[in-house]
């Protein structure tokens, strides 16, 4: 059976240890603590049954479940490790060296059999990037990617290669997920005028002029991202440039393209220029969100048709992770900026909580679709390392800070396969925590030596841009333009003929004064002699005082929570309300 909740695996210079995950945190029995600085290396299976990790000396694998020790290869200097789908291979990497006399050096990739422990193959892979095969979720095909050509391995025998893809230079290719038919997308870069271009293959139709089942060139590519989504029916490929000709950008220019299996392909039309941080797809398959766009960064979600389901606005943030049911988005600013988190429940697009994880370089969603890990590791950051356990509603459940001696290196979730943990109902009232809640340190403008007995006047870089369900509506906050503040006077001079009108007629009701074209909240003191009119004049007096502060609030550039919003887009309706009281006392 396996464990209730994932285990979570530590590894720095205090050893390599697993905790029990939430609500216990505390160390597990089930893998002793590996002590010492020479572990270089874990994994997991995909499942989370199997775990092998490197000590310095040897490669070890156990069986999670019934802390049962498989197999210890003699790999002192493997730095890489991955198992296959299904556990049936575990892949190794170690540097490639070659011997002093010029000769080529020993295979350096080394494909073992987990039942029995022996090697089924052995490669040159000189590269780190790429290294490890692509299996099919069902292993029935391997693809390794040797001289610029794709060759394709069938059931594990690596003694013979089934399959060729074979093109100009073969960059790099992405096996698809899921079941059979299998699909791999191909990257092949541009080269003496030639565009680059990306293409879907069905395996194992290569050949012929029409065995793609898409296209897409480009000019603008150094290199490639490319995603394919849980379903296997579409790919987004992040175009980037080394540089960005135009001058705008220090970080060169990306474009995000789609390319579906059915042979559509589309550019992603993304309304902010500025560099792409991240794009991700949601597991339902149906859409998919990217973070893009000089600071504040915009964050949109699109669906398969490339047209915009809902604009996040503009914010501090850099990256975006879907939960793994996919029914909650978080939205993070981590690397140069502060940390700042926005949990969103994306099937009602309401905002959840705002944590901020301050120097974080680590993010992942417990399979539960529950919890959060944060981490700040070494060599990213040697400073402050540790890392927090988060329930999705903002409260920290368990941290853990490393000695100022210390360093962590890598901490991780157990994977478990999808359907094990059931989907729960989002609540957003945070969760109780017995771990004491930190202030984030606020950082102040510098502010020069003459300037600081003055007062501080509110100019902003940059204008942020609330979600499409929290903007105020138009005409509520700006100012009138000329022909809008003429008619406005216009309308109320009739208004105060009208009332002059009734005040001949009606001699007994005490006179009001005409409504001023100075300030619209400018409210005069009649009074009507019906103490129930002038309660709800008195009231709404009240309402409008109220919302001329939050609009200075809001001009002095505080942010603004959505009821306040929603208070300010009622001015309008409030303000007939106050003119049709009075025009009737």
């Amino acid at each position: 059976m396996a464990p209730s909740t994932p285990l979570l695996t530590v590894r720095g210079s205090e050893g390599l240890y697993m905790v029990n995950g939430p609500p216990h945190f505390t160390e597990s029995t089930l893998f002793p603590r590996e002590s010492g600085k020479n572990c270089k290396v874990y994994t997991f299976s995909k499942d989370g049954t199997l775990f092998a990790w490197g000590n310095g000396e040897k490669i070890n694998v156990i069986n999670v479940t019934n802390k049962k020790l498989l197999h210890s290869f003699d790999l002192p200097k493997a730095v890489c490790l991955e198992f296959s789908p299904k556990n049936t291979v575990l892949a190794t990497w170690q540097p490639y060296t070659t011997s002093k006399d010029g000769t080529a050096g020993i295979p350096n990739l080394q494909l073992y059999d987990v039942k029995t422990g022996t090697c089924l193959k052995s490669f040159i892979q000189k590269k780190m990037q790429n290294w490890c095969p692509s299996w099919s979720e069902d292993e029935t095909i391997c693809a390794r990617n040797v001289n610029n050509e794709v060759h394709f391995f069938e059931n594990n025998n690596f003694n013979t290669i089934a399959n060729k893809l074979h093109l100009q230079k073969i960059n790099d290719f992405v096996l698809s997920p899921g079941p059979q038919p299998y699909k791999v997308a191909v990257y092949v870069p541009g080269s003496k005028g030639a565009p680059s271009f990306v293409r879907l293959y069905q395996y194992p139709n290569f050949d012929g002029p029409h065995a793609a089942l898409a296209n897409k060139s480009f000019f603008k590519a150094d290199k490639v991202t490319m995603l394919w989504n849980k379903k296997a029916t579409a790919v987004l490929v992040i175009a980037s440039t080394d540089v960005d000709k135009t001058g705008a950008s220090y970080y060169g220019e990306q474009t995000l393209h789609y390319i579906a299996a059915n042979g559509e392909s589309a550019v992603v039309q993304l309304p902010k220029n500025g560099p792409i941080y991240d794009v991700v797809w949601n597991s339902s398959s149906t859409e998919f969100c990217a973070v893009y766009g000089f600071m504040p960064a915009k964050a949109t979600i699109f669906n398969l048709k490339c047209d915009p389901v809902f604009d996040f606005g503009t914010g501090p943030r850099n990256a975006a992770y879907y939960s793994p049911h996919g029914h909650i988005l978080v939205l993070a600013g981590f690397g140069n900026l502060r940390g700042q988190m926005e949990v969103w429940d994306v099937k009602n697009y309401k905002l959840i909580s705002k944590p901020v994880a301050s120097d974080s370089t680590y993010f992942a969603w417990c399979p539960d679709g529950e919890h959060i890990l944060t981490a700040t590791c070494a060599p990213r950051l040697r400073v402050n390392n540790g890392y927090k356990i988060w329930h999705y509603t903002g409260s920290v459940l368990h941290k853990y800070d490393m000695p100022s001696n210390a360093e962590l290196w890598q901490v991780s979730w157990q994977p478990f396969l999808d359907g094990i943990f059931p989907v729960k109902t989002i609540t957003y009232q945070a969760v109780p925590s017995d771990v004491p809640s930190e202030e984030p340190k606020v950082a102040t403008a510098y502010r020069p030596p003459a300037l600081r007995n003055k007062p501080i006047t509110n100019s902003k870089l940059h204008e942020e841009e609330p979600p499409q369900n929290m903007k105020p509506q138009a005409g509520n906050d700006k100012p009138l333009s000329k022909t809008a503040l003429k008619n406005q006077r216009k309308h109320e001079a009739k208004k105060a003929a009208k009332q002059e009108a009734r005040n001949e007629k009606s001699p007994d009701l005490a006179p009001t004064p005409a409504p001023q074209s100075t300030p619209r909240n400018t409210i005069s003191q009649s009074t009507s002699g019906d103490p129930e009119i002038d309660k709800k004049i008195k009231n709404l007096k009240k309402k409008l005082k109220a919302i001329e502060q939050l609009k200075e609030q809001a001009a002095a550039g505080k942010q603004l929570e959505k009821n306040q919003l929603e208070k300010i887009q009622k001015e309008k309706a409030l303000l007939q309300e106050l003119e049709d009281l009075e025009l009737g006392i």
